[in-house]
């Protein structure tokens, strides 16, 4: 049975999509492939992935509708491909569930490392200690066994990217830790500017664990410096 870790990538442009997939399985990933995003829905429900790249503009079926449906029914890490100048498209990504992001054009060394720790991320969240598989902090807790969050009585799931995100800010309550921080930590970055990674994921967590997103009681910004998850008295 083949033991690699499969990727799909769905992109409408065939001398792109042939660049990855070549650059990824020799780096000994399996791939599977999808011009649009009809296609891609219909390969991701046939074929179980570990991780998906998923191409903004695409006919027939765009990548938001895909990522929208798809985070519907599953956890699995996505990376979203975007021109370099589509900021919005970037934003709407993240915001639609998204773990990250890469521009085009890109240098394959820098696809390889964010698929590379996208996949880490996951397997970081199952090989973490049992004591804190489980947090509780005031009306927060966190499972992530289940992978979700509960706000007293509300249960919500996460993301991969929310779920260790939340982890780390909860096992180090009260500190402030800055956007370069959780980059590196939770994202595995290790060259700093996409912080808008950061900044939208907090804003998903807040809409998610906050009883009011934009007086938030546990995610609290530090201006100019980062942010704290708040220690309850």
């Amino acid at each position: 049975m083949d033991q690699r870790k499969r990727i799909l990538i769905v992109d409408d442009d065939p001398k792109f999509v042939e660049l990855l997939r070549v650059a990824l399985e020799r780096a000994d990933y399996a791939i599977v492939t999808a011009t649009n995003g009809l296609q891609g829905e219909k390969a991701f429900r046939s074929n179980p992935v570990d991780l998906i790249m998923l191409d903004v503009m695409m006919p027939q079926r765009d990548g938001f509708e895909m990522l929208r449906d798809v985070r519907a029914i599953s956890s699995v890490p996505i990376i979203m491909l975007t021109a370099l100048s589509d900021t919005d498209n970037v934003v709407k990504g993240l915001e639609l569930g998204a773990d990250d992001y890469i521009t085009k054009p890109f240098e394959l060394k820098e696809v390889l490392a964010r698929v590379s720790a996208a996949l880490s991320r996951v397997e970081r969240i199952k090989t973490t200690d049992k004591a804190t598989r489980v947090i509780a902090l005031g009306d927060v807790s966190l499972d992530l066994d289940r992978g979700v969050a509960r706000m007293r009585d509300t249960e919500v799931p996460l993301t991969p990217i929310e779920l260790e995100l939340l982890h780390y800010m909860m096992m180090h309550a009260g500190r402030l830790l800055e956007r370069e921080t959780l980059l590196r930590d939770v994202w595995g970055y290790d060259y700093f500017g996409k912080t808008n990674l950061v900044d939208v994921a907090i804003r998903r967590l807040r809409e998610k664990i906050e009883a009011d997103p934009s007086n938030p009681v546990y995610l609290l910004t530090v201006r100019g410096q980062g942010y704290r998850f708040a220690q309850p008295n």
